[in-house]
């Protein structure tokens, strides 16, 4: 009997471990050996995290202390960052109603808290010769230090950021937006971007680390050491000239003209792609004799390859007893121009007309052509005029990749 159960169980012994190595891969069916097979398993896909919605709040602000500003007794402050140098009390807010004397410190209350943001053509800031018919993220929060009597965006100019509607977008936040919209550049626009300096200047490190370019449309009002801090982040400015006498600039701007030219000196100086913009107000800024002195004092100071644009003025805000500019007025203005020297002189705000397109100053052919802020068609190629190889001044992102040299053409010697 004994020998019987010794005789089976030895012969069962096989059949067990056959069974153990069944159940051992059945269970085990993912594991890799050069015997087995991988079996792929389904995996399930996680449903991507959803973003944050975009919200609006009136009178969202994130104050942060300003730069370039001095304490004075009594926990007053003057600030420096514009011609206007205003002293403030605790509580009191200064000209530009943008920055706020909080218990003795100045802060710059907008920082953060844009009231407009949009994807706009680089044409509607306007350039005309800075990369276009591209994208610009366009950025702008309250307030500015001007008041001009005829200013086209008066309802978030002349308010303070606690009276507008405002989104919570930090520095990375609009570069990473800007990246996002595929746009090329970070406009400071719509308002007086000086006003929010301490917000574009951050934004502008963040955009120049990340490859993305920096424009900035101004009245040119600000001091010299903030413009000059601020220009070796700023690849492009377009600045309203916005007339070229004391008396304009007192009456209708409240302001002088002198600081202005100051800045578009600084601007060319640095290094800084400029262009203008003269928004032409019927029988305020309009006489031949005031265009033909603003576009020689251009020539001198700037060069005769800064491009101007005359706008076509619009009855707003408080100077609505005017008609709109007439298209005539804005041609004679543009011929002025190119009678004075300026090679590049164009009409804006008209949809349209021919004096919107750009020429060669030396050959004379149309090398863009527009349609409002769209381009129709390009033909500067390598920063030159591709029907007689002019050079063209400006920043123009459609330079034609050169021909790679084979190894034998990088082994050659003279």
């Amino acid at each position: 009997m004994k020998k019987y159960l010794k005789t089976t169980i030895i012969s069962a012994i096989p059949v067990l471990v056959i069974l153990a190595l069944f159940i051992f891969t059945k269970n085990n069916h993912d594991t890799v050996t050069a015997a087995t097979t991988v079996k792929k398993t389904k995996q399930e896909k996680k449903p991507a995290p959803k973003e944050k919605p975009v919200t609006r709040e009136h009178g969202l602000v994130s104050p942060i202390e300003a730069l370039y500003y001095e304490k004075l007794e009594k926990k007053s402050v003057r600030c420096f960052l514009c011609p206007r140098k205003c002293v403030l009390n605790p509580g009191e807010w200064g000209f530009c109603r943008a920055r706020k004397n909080i218990d003795g410190k100045l802060y710059s209350m907008s920082y953060s808290n844009p009231c407009a943001v949009h994807v706009d053509p680089i044409e509607k800031k306007p350039f005309s010769h800075f990369l276009p018919g591209t994208n610009a993220f366009s950025i702008a929060a309250a307030g500015c230090n001007l008041r001009c009597v005829f200013c086209q965006n008066w309802e978030i100019s002349q308010a303070r950021p606690t009276e507008t509607i405002n989104y919570k977008f930090t520095p990375e936040d609009i570069v990473k937006l800007a990246i996002k919209t595929g746009s090329k550049s970070i406009a400071y626009t719509y308002t007086e971007p000086t006003n929010f300096y301490e917000y574009m200047l951050e934004t502008a490190k963040l955009a120049r680390k990340a490859g993305v370019k920096n424009v900035y449309h101004s009245c040119g009002y600000i001091s010299e050491e903030p413009l000059r801090e601020l220009c070796v982040y700023m690849d492009a400015a377009c600045i309203d000239l916005k007339g070229f006498s004391e008396e304009f600039y007192g009456d209708m701007c409240g302001a002088r003209l002198a600081p202005v030219l100051r800045t578009l000196k600084i601007l060319k100086e640095e290094g800084v792609w400029l262009e203008i913009v003269n928004l032409v107000v019927p029988t305020k800024n309009d006489s031949p004799k005031m265009i033909k002195d603003m576009c020689k004092w251009i020539k001198k100071n700037l060069g005769p390859d800064t491009p101007i644009s005359f706008s076509r003025f619009h009855p707003l805000h408080r100077l609505k007893n005017l008609p709109p500019t007439p298209v005539d007025t804005l041609r004679k203005a543009k011929k002025y121009a190119l009678e004075c020297g300026l090679n590049y002189a164009y009409v804006g705000n008209v949809p349209g007309d021919p004096d919107e397109d750009t020429y060669c100053p030396k050959c004379a052919r149309k090398i863009i052509e527009r349609y409002g802020y769209k381009i129709l068609k390009n033909d500067v190629v390598d920063n030159k005029c591709r029907f007689c190889g002019k050079k063209i001044a400006g920043v123009w992102g459609n330079e034609q990749k050169k021909k790679t040299k084979t190894i034998s053409e990088n082994n050659k010697h003279d």
